[in-house]
């Protein structure tokens, strides 16, 4: 018999496209890294997605983001999100969180705990809590770094937050990670590419591809150039980790 995900299935295996089915995936940012991954989980099958983000498409998203379009501005991101993964895949259970993470929303976001993470945040402050939340639940977690001011695909590496380098927001996640105590135990897709900016950049200025004209929380951040080609690879890797982790815990098992 054919189905949606049969390529899937032939790939992966009948266990493998069970796996993926049941697991449970939250995705925090639905911007130019997040939408792709996003976009990616829906298609390998992904069962049950917790879309987190609390802005709306703005014109200077176009460029890279996938849910942006001049049929979508001023429409909030998750809401078009979650459209789309139902459009993909009717069966997949959706949740739909329009907020902005911080402590106080925490519990929602990561509660009941799901098999895994991906964090395309594009606010250091956010992200940290939202990385040391997961580490401390025990919930594996995917990070994005900087894939802003990037244009070299082969320079795009995954590994552990502590084999990082070359990347400025890289170096201030490890930072304030440091600071709550920890040194490993976050998985990162981030890029040896040296960006144009200087290193060190300011607390709350990051080099995703997220900027906010109209900021509704948190500091003012500088734009920074982006392509979508890149930018989309990083949310394509962080959702390849993710589906192949499930898929590996079923072979395992």
């Amino acid at each position: 018999m054919t189905h949606r995900f049969i390529r899937t299935e032939m790939l992966l295996g009948k266990d493998g496209l069970r796996r993926l089915q049941h697991a449970q995936v939250v995705v925090a940012g639905m911007g130019a890294v997040g939408s792709y991954a996003v976009e990616s989980l829906a298609r390998a099958g992904i069962g049950h997605l917790r879309l987190v983000d609390f802005d709306v498409v703005r014109t200077s998203n176009l460029n890279r983001q996938l849910y942006a379009l001049e049929s979508t501005l001023g429409r909030a991101k998750v809401e078009i999100a979650a459209a789309r993964v139902r459009d993909i895949n009717p069966g997949c259970h959706v949740e739909v969180l329009r907020l902005f993470i911080d402590d106080d929303t925490m519990d929602e976001v990561l509660k009941p705990p799901p098999d895994m993470v991906i964090d395309a945040i594009d606010s250091l402050g956010p992200k940290v809590r939202l990385l040391a939340a997961c580490v401390g639940r025990g919930i594996p977690v995917v990070s994005s770094m900087g894939a802003a001011t990037r244009t070299d695909p082969k320079k795009i590496h995954v590994a552990d937050i502590s084999k990082t380098d070359m990347c400025p927001l890289a170096k201030l996640v490890r930072k304030n990670l440091r600071q709550r105590g920890i040194v490993k135990g976050v998985t990162c897709v981030f890029s040896t590419e040296l960006p144009p900016e200087p290193d060190g950049l300011p607390d709350e200025v990051v080099c995703d591809a997220g900027e906010r004209e109209n900021v509704v929380r948190g500091r003012v951040r500088r734009p920074l150039g982006s392509l979508s080609c890149v930018t989309g690879m990083f949310g394509l890797l962080a959702a390849h980790r993710v589906i192949m982790d499930i898929v590996k815990v079923e072979k395992a098992g």
